[in-house]
């Protein structure tokens, strides 16, 4: 097989602008958390938690004035929690529905009305929270319910442009925008809040969806076939490389799908992971504040530090992953295992380390930075992994494992904060405990089952292609 120039062709494009669009998509689910404090009366949060003592103080910052001019709401601590779970009770719904319907009318469509929905919702967002919480709450679901089938649609798409030896540059690429989007919108919507309104980061960031919604109609292409300034070389060069990759029967394969112990072992290496990520996401800053006594909400650049770690991690991975199975001849299936043991046996270890290592703050931040980076690994490991089983149903593949991931974002900060009534270090040792436990499962249960090879049931009545 020739290779074909990456610079400018079509394939790279995709990756780069659906990198845009994961961007803002982060961007807008993680924005309300940051607005969320500006949002609220002061005393209505002030529910004091028995702050352990173990810690000295740290924060002494001069409290510059600010821009009070936002609307403010008496929402208690629980109904602050429902306001930030209800977006994934619509993510949930949404995911097998959209990896099924981007095999039927293609992910374009899906992927950039999602996008549209999501930033339309955002546009509102003030206006539902005048109007009151389940206004509030049901706009966040909706906005979950549109953010749902982007990542299947995505998953789709790339099974028609992605030829199999550089699926791990390219899905790294233009997932990366995912953590990417983090990173920035986190420092940046406190500088909003800060210094204009906390209106303004659902309308800067929701109008910026809008605008790439344009330029993704515009530009991209369901497949390379139908693709408009595509070079024949290219087309020629991505079609020949999935021809014996893609199956041509048009009812899904639900039975031996669902039986099949190589997607289980996505599932669960999926579930394990977004377990520790989540718990992350959602309970760092309280560790810090109330364990480490230290404001993360004061320094925005450390609480993004661990996700640009990730981002830079995935980026070389991917790199690394397609370098590992071109040029070195490592098969599929064991670059697979190992990239999915080191991105989380290594935060395992970390997050464990975190615990144990009393007060010392620059620690504590480099080991969670440390064991969120090496987590970047997994976007090479089983995140990429539907497409190597089954390219044709790598969207409804996707649908099903992220169902099964969603539920440790509604479950495992739950659980986290019923562990931590007395925040005590012991109980934060727990839930570190609990969630390496759950990634180190999850690793040797993916080191077990996982397979590189495209199965029977996913290519219709083909010779096996062996790759």
């Amino acid at each position: 097989l020739f290779s074909v120039p990456t610079c400018c062709s079509a394939r790279y494009n995709l990756a780069l602008l659906a990198c845009f669009g994961f961007f803002l998509l982060y961007a807008l689910r993680v924005n309300l958390s940051v607005a969320l404090v500006d949002m609220v009366e002061p005393n209505t949060s002030l529910a004091k938690n028995a702050t352990s003592n173990v810690c000295p103080e740290h924060s002494s910052t001069i409290n510059l004035p600010r821009n009070t001019t936002g609307e403010k709401y008496s929402w208690d601590a629980d109904t602050q929690g429902w306001i930030l779970g209800s977006f994934f009770y619509g993510y949930i719904i949404t995911q097998i529905p959209g990896g099924y319907l981007a095999s039927k009318i293609g992910g374009k469509l899906l992927l950039g009305f999602g996008i549209f929905g999501t930033s339309v919702f955002t546009l509102l967002t003030p206006l539902a929270a005048n109007l009151g919480v389940g206004y509030l709450i049901a706009v966040r679901a909706l906005e979950g319910l549109g953010e749902g089938v982007t990542f299947p649609a995505m998953h789709s798409m790339w099974s028609s442009w992605a030829p199999p030896l550089e699926r791990s540059k390219l899905l790294s690429i233009s997932y990366a925008g995912a953590q990417l989007g983090t990173v920035v919108s986190l420092p940046l919507s406190g500088l909003i809040c800060y210094y204009m309104n906390w209106v303004y980061v659902f309308y800067i960031f929701g109008a910026l969806g809008v605008l790439w919604w344009f330029f993704w109609m515009g530009l991209v292409s369901d497949t390379p076939e139908t693709h408009r300034s595509i070079s024949h070389a290219e087309r020629e060069y991505i079609l020949s490389s999935l021809k014996d990759q893609l199956s041509t029967q048009k009812s899904v394969p639900w039975r031996p799908m669902l039986k099949s112990l190589p997607l289980w072992a996505i599932v669960v290496a999926h579930f394990s992971y977004n377990w520790t990520f989540y718990t992350l996401l959602t309970l760092l800053p309280t560790y810090m504040k109330e364990i480490l006594r230290f404001d993360a909400q004061e320094n925005g650049f450390l609480s993004a530090l661990p996700y640009f770690g990730c981002w830079l991690c995935i980026i070389l991975s991917g790199q690394i992953a397609d370098y590992l199975r071109e040029k070195q001849n490592f098969s599929t299936v064991c670059v697979r295992k190992c990239f999915t043991l080191i991105g989380m046996i290594g935060p395992a270890l970390f997050l464990v380390a975190a615990g144990f290592i009393g007060c010392n703050y620059a620690l504590a931040v480099a080991f969670v930075t440390i064991s969120t980076t090496l987590g970047g690994f997994c976007t090479s490991g089983y995140s990429i992994n539907h497409l190597d089983i089954a390219p044709s149903y790598a969207g409804i593949l996707l649908g099903i494992t992220n169902s099964f991931a969603t539920i440790p974002g509604m479950v495992g900060p739950v659980i986290a904060k019923i562990l931590t009534h007395n925040n005590t270090v012991g109980e934060w040792q727990t839930v570190f405990y609990i969630a390496a436990s759950i990634n180190l499962f999850g690793a040797i249960f993916f080191a077990l089952f996982a397979s590189g090879e495209v199965q029977d049931w996913a290519v219709s009545g083909y010779h096996l292609h062996r790759n």
